[in-house]
């Protein structure tokens, strides 16, 4: 059998070299695509809003209702308010919807407030004072104190259930008034609402 030319010999061999670098090629593909790794994942991130909800024990009913008031009457009532939170939060009352009465009775209604724990909208038996609120401000007065900040309380409540009671006193007070004074008094009406709201820190 006769060997292959020279010339034959280089074709073959030039032939042989594209093969050769596509196989390397393919190998070094294969090779670059197998490989180890490793990850972790931190799932389920999402973001909700905290809520507070603020309720008493009054069931819709008004605290005081008071009828044939003569000079020098007195009289307590309290409320049980409960804080549901799941943020901290500030509790503080204020008052809305004063009404005023010709001869100015709601500068001889005075009110006191403590705040406390026992007791509640059906009776304050069991009620113990922690602080005095207000004393000896007059309904007038308090009308002023009519929005949340610059509301009066500043009962700080962690999240969770918490309740506290409040309770009102009022007073007729007639003290250094002429009689005549007081005789305009008669059938006079008076009135206002206290509004105790819950605000997230």
């Amino acid at each position: 059998m006769g060997h292959p030319s020279s010339r034959t010999s280089r074709i073959a061999v030039a032939a042989a070299t594209p093969v050769a670098i596509v196989a390397a090629a393919a190998m070094i593909w294969q090779s670059s695509n197998a490989a180890f790794t490793g990850s972790t994942r931190n799932s389920g991130n999402n973001w909700a809003a905290g809520a507070v909800a603020l309720t008493d024990d009054d069931n819709g009913s008004a605290r005081f209702q008071v009828q044939n008031m003569v000079p020098g009457q007195t009289d307590s009532k309290c409320l049980k308010v409960t804080a549901n939170a799941s943020v901290p939060g500030t509790v503080k009352g204020y008052a809305v919807n004063p009404t005023s009465s010709v001869h100015g009775l709601e500068s001889r209604i005075k009110i006191a407030i403590q705040a406390g724990t026992g007791g509640g909208f059906g009776s304050c038996d069991g009620f113990t004072s922690e602080e005095t609120l207000i004393s000896g401000v007059t309904l007038g007065q308090l009308a002023t104190v009519d929005t949340y900040e610059e509301g009066i309380g500043g009962w700080d409540v962690t999240a969770g259930t918490h309740s506290r009671t409040y309770r009102v006193t009022w007073t007729f007070d007639t003290t250094g008034m002429t009689q005549n004074q007081i005789d305009q008094l008669q059938g006079a009406q008076t009135g206002i609402d206290m509004q105790w709201e819950l605000r997230s820190n």
